[in-house]
């Protein structure tokens, strides 16, 4: 018969017991939160100064850590911004991927992907404006990452789009996956009305509506 003290010893280690304070995965998970706060606070500070403008201090601040404890999770400043654009890249390819597979009506493949990317649009505005204005910022290489996330993106949205104009050359089909990029993603920076941001519940539909009209339209119309 095992001792108590053996008991006692074997109990701690039960599978699916709640991790103890100070563990290992505590503390990963609060450095992680760490992580995404930093880059929440990048987002929100990179677009409203400028890259150039903002220091580690300023990060740190906004993200309730010190300037030199941002080191602890980035190596500098390039590489929260390479983070934050890498990232978030992946992250729309990612979803472009789940929405095209999800549904094999190209149709319906089509408004789901308009329909992510207004979420993305409305959720997440600084991204878009960090992104337009300091890309720049970036090094060569993280550049280079960003742009092939991006154009992969494109590609499942003109996969999609051949599907429903056949006969139509893919230059054109990417030709409209960008310029419904730019009708969308406009949206944070020209989306006023009288001076006041409108309401993503007014922006949603007038957008979904005004990209599906110009990805369906026919290229053979004329005025």
């Amino acid at each position: 018969m095992p001792s108590t003290d053996a008991a006692a010893a074997g109990s701690t280690t039960q599978p699916g017991s709640a991790p103890q304070p100070g563990s290992p995965t505590q503390r990963s998970r609060a450095k992680q939160n760490r992580r995404q706060a930093l880059l929440s606070a990048a987002a929100s500070l990179f677009a409203l100064h400028g890259f150039s403008r903002v220091s580690l201090e300023d990060l740190g601040a906004a993200a309730g850590v010190s300037g030199p404890a941002v080191y602890r999770h980035f190596p500098g400043k390039q590489a929260v911004l390479a983070d934050l654009l890498v990232t978030v890249s992946q992250e729309l390819l990612d979803g472009g991927r789940r929405v095209a597979a999800c549904n094999a009506d190209p149709l319906a493949a089509l408004r789901g992907l308009v329909e992510f990317q207004v979420d993305f649009a409305l959720g997440k505005p600084d991204v878009i404006r960090v992104q337009d204005r300091d890309f720049s910022c970036l090094s060569a290489e993280d550049q280079a990452a960003v742009r092939t996330l991006q154009r992969s993106y494109v590609e499942v949205w003109v996969e999609v789009l051949a599907r429903l104009h056949p006969e139509t050359d893919a230059s054109e089909l990417r030709m409209r996956a960008h310029a419904t990029f730019g009708l969308i993603n406009s949206t944070p920076h020209s989306v006023r009305n009288h001076g006041r941001k409108m309401g993503s519940g007014t922006a949603r539909p007038l957008l979904e509506n005004m990209a599906l009209a110009a990805l369906l339209a026919d290229s053979r119309t004329t005025p």
